[in-house]
């Protein structure tokens, strides 16, 4: 009979050692991510020095908004505009308190759109970035105030304006006051139109419900990044409600493309010098 003791470890310092997980040579998740696409690990260094663009394949991972801020902005010329601004839970909607607050505490934001302005290229230009890891960019109270709120300044100063749009709809813990923010943007962008205003949109990956349907598709020119998901409804509810497959790229950014949708697919990382150029063509000067 062969005795247990065989299939024992032996107890030696060395090994001892190296089992302790507070010894074991680890790389920190943030050093290095896997591309959802190609799959290939990418050094974290190598994406922000590539716009967080995978350097393999093209695939645009998603980006805060400050970061957006970074990549379009000149250097140091952003000035952020009501930065403490926030919703309020006004319906005592169950558990959402302690959403606002997980959400500021996993984005670093205080709500889920930074607005401003800054200079391009030299070009003063209003700017608001989504933040799309803000309770997944959604639009509430606070959100729809602050954009309306800049198209208002970029109208009073004759300012165009460049929003990057990223959300998942209109905020449902906010009910009807949510869904006002649709019109309630959409007026300001009218208004700011009617005066000879620039609007530009970007959409990135994803943008969808009630900011799909509202001020994000109202954009003099709309840019979207490439294969971003654009739509009012998301494909798993339009199949379920048609009874059928959808074909592959249905409402990503070249499928729109092809059908008028959207006027251009741009890279994010030829994005800003794409910018400048509609800027100066439509009349935008540095130092203006």
């Amino acid at each position: 009979m062969l005795n247990r003791r065989l299939f024992r470890r032996p107890n030696i310092e060395l090994e001892d050692a190296g089992s302790n997980a507070q010894n074991k040579p680890e790389s920190p998740e943030e050093l290095y991510t896997s591309c959802p696409k190609c799959k290939k690990m990418c050094a974290a260094a190598d994406l922000q020095d590539n716009a967080w663009v995978c350097p393999s394949c093209g695939h645009h991972f998603r980006m805060s908004a400050r970061r957006r801020v970074e990549l379009i902005a000149d250097a140091g010329s952003f000035e952020e505009l009501w930065a403490d601004l926030t919703g309020e839970d006004a319906l005592n909607f169950e558990g959402y308190a302690a959403k606002l607050a997980q959400a500021r505490e996993q984005s670093g934001e205080i709500e889920g759109v930074l607005t401003g302005i800054c200079r391009i290229e030299g070009m003063q230009t209003c700017l608001f970035a989504m933040e799309g890891a803000f309770i997944m960019g959604s639009m509430g109270t606070a959100v729809g105030e602050k954009i309306t709120r800049l198209f208002e300044l970029a109208r009073a100063r004759s300012l165009p304006v460049i929003g990057f749009c990223v959300s998942g709809g209109a905020r449902m813990q906010e009910g009807v006051l949510s869904l006002m923010q649709m019109a309630k943007t959409s007026g300001a962008v009218k208004r700011h139109s009617d005066d000879g205003g620039l609007y530009i949109s970007v959409l990135t990956d994803p943008t969808t419900g009630g900011v799909m349907a509202s001020f994000a598709m109202e954009g003099d020119i709309i840019i979207a990044e490439p294969d971003a998901l654009i739509g009012f409804a998301g494909p798993r509810v339009i199949e379920q409600t048609i009874r059928q497959k959808l074909k592959e790229g249905f409402q990503r950014s070249e499928f729109l493309l092809d059908k008028g949708f959207v006027d251009m697919i741009c890279d994010r990382r030829e994005l800003k010098i794409s910018l400048a150029e509609l800027l100066r063509l439509h009349g935008r000067e540095a130092g203006a």
